[in-house]
């Protein structure tokens, strides 16, 4: 709760005094993560809830709701203007109406799911991460697409909802064949070289 408290007061800090983004972060069991950074213009809401790996980078302006749990593995980076959300309950509410706030038990309609983010991934800007979206490793979410359920490795995603338009391995084996030196450090993180 201390640290939650004390990041809030940093990035109020850094927003008061400019938007310039710092490396360094917590893990949630309190490890320090080096070379991860979060734009102090970035909303986090249920921080607690929020598991994060190093090397990511979030950018300025998003909004991470993450009272469901939010996973985001090494590497990510999430731009500008995204949004991700662990619950929904715009369903539930127009079942219930003006009961939906003295409801009592479970809410018809509402969702909450945990959202899990892998490895080397890319959220385009002005993105809607889904409650309960699981996306795969070295993943390019395209500018304005609405995730929901699933998405495979390497997928590129685009639309509302998305929908998978290619493979990043075409791409990347073309630039690892100019830099085959490389080769080495992609392997390392995607346990395999594209074709």
């Amino acid at each position: 709760m201390l640290r939650s408290s004390f990041n809030q007061w940093r990035r109020r800090l850094l927003r008061a005094t400019g938007f310039r983004t710092v490396f360094g972060e917590r893990a949630a069991d309190g490890r320090l993560l080096p070379n991860s950074r979060i734009a102090p213009s970035t909303c986090i809401e249920g921080e607690e809830g929020l598991s994060l790996a190093d090397h990511v980078f979030i950018g300025q302006f998003n909004f991470i709701e993450a009272t469901g749990g939010v996973q985001i593995d090494e590497g990510v980076q999430i731009t500008n203007f995204v949004s991700i959300i662990t619950h929904s309950s715009h369903r539930s509410i127009r079942l219930l109406g003006r009961q939906y706030v003295n409801h009592s038990g479970e809410r018809p309609g509402f969702i909450k799911a945990p959202v899990h983010i892998g490895a080397y991934s890319f959220i385009g800007p002005h993105s809607l991460i889904e409650a309960g979206a699981v996306i795969g490793k070295g993943v390019v979410i395209c500018a304005y697409a609405q995730v929901r359920g699933e998405v495979p490795d390497f997928a590129i995603m685009a639309g509302q909802p998305a929908r998978q338009v290619g493979d990043v391995r075409v791409a990347d084996a073309k630039l690892l064949a100019a830099h085959p030196e490389l080769a080495p450090h992609y392997q390392a993180w995607a346990g395999e070289l594209p074709v």
